[in-house]
């Protein structure tokens, strides 16, 4: 199993916001690129870049940033937030994006993601962001009467690479991995599946990796490896041990 840090992008600056809450943001980093760095020279093989102003507001204001993120960083660098169109996908792809999210585009434009699938297989994974089981989109500002696991089914038939489950309810509150409802994720597809929301601890990566089907094989951190409540190294070894 993978430990992948996450790097949050608001106005140009790394930032972790609690349960998704645009107003309850901490900002660690000025500089997102030297963030990432700090993560890559620990041993990280993947790095989940998010564009929150893309995400919630539709803006591209961010994107010089995420695409030096993309062309100098020596590992995989995946990118969301915002990514609603075929031309964005193939922007960030092109940028040097290993791989693309979509997340409120599986909902509101199945064709979009399916195509984009089928133009570049293997690189395009889908974040399913839930509450109660609901699937929420437009950056968790909006709830929708989908349920998460069926979502699940319907983008494996797409194509998609992966899918990055994220409990919101957990998201940035240092209360620990809801590992119930992403292991059912897991189990309802074959494809790639990441953990996100909620990592307190590594014994919320222990929790995970005694129970994971072999297809979860990673899980995002962020606001634990910001304030220290998460060592990497000490999760890397807990991961893969």
């Amino acid at each position: 199993m993978r430990i992948v840090p996450a790097v949050d992008i608001k106005g140009g600056r790394c930032v972790r916001l609690l349960r998704g809450e645009w107003e309850r943001e901490t900002v660690y980093s000025d500089d997102p690129l030297a963030t990432a760095w700090l993560w890559v020279r620990q041993g990280a093989e993947v790095i989940h870049v998010v564009d929150l102003d893309a995400a919630v507001e539709g803006t591209a204001r961010n994107t010089p940033i995420i695409e030096r993120l993309c062309r100098e960083l020596p590992v995989v660098v995946e990118v969301g937030g915002g990514v609603r169109s075929l031309e964005r996908a193939r922007q960030l792809l092109e940028a040097g994006a290993g791989r693309v999210v979509f997340g409120t585009s599986a909902l509101e434009q199945p064709e979009v993601v399916r195509e984009a699938c089928a133009e570049f297989p293997g690189r395009i994974v889908v974040g399913i962001d839930a509450r109660a089981g609901r699937v929420a989109v437009r950056g968790w500002k909006e709830q929708s009467d989908v349920d998460a696991l069926a979502l699940a089914r319907d983008v494996e038939t797409w194509g998609a690479a992966r899918i990055v489950y994220t409990d919101i309810a957990r998201d940035g509150t240092l209360t620990g991995l809801n590992v119930e409802a992403t292991v059912a994720v897991a189990h309802a597809v074959t494809i790639a599946v990441t953990a996100s929301g909620g990592v307190s601890s590594v014994d919320d990566v222990r929790r995970l990796r005694r129970v994971a089907p072999r297809n979860l094989d990673e899980v995002i951190v962020g606001r634990a490896l910001y304030s220290g409540a998460v060592n990497f190294s000490e999760a890397v070894r807990v991961a893969t041990e």
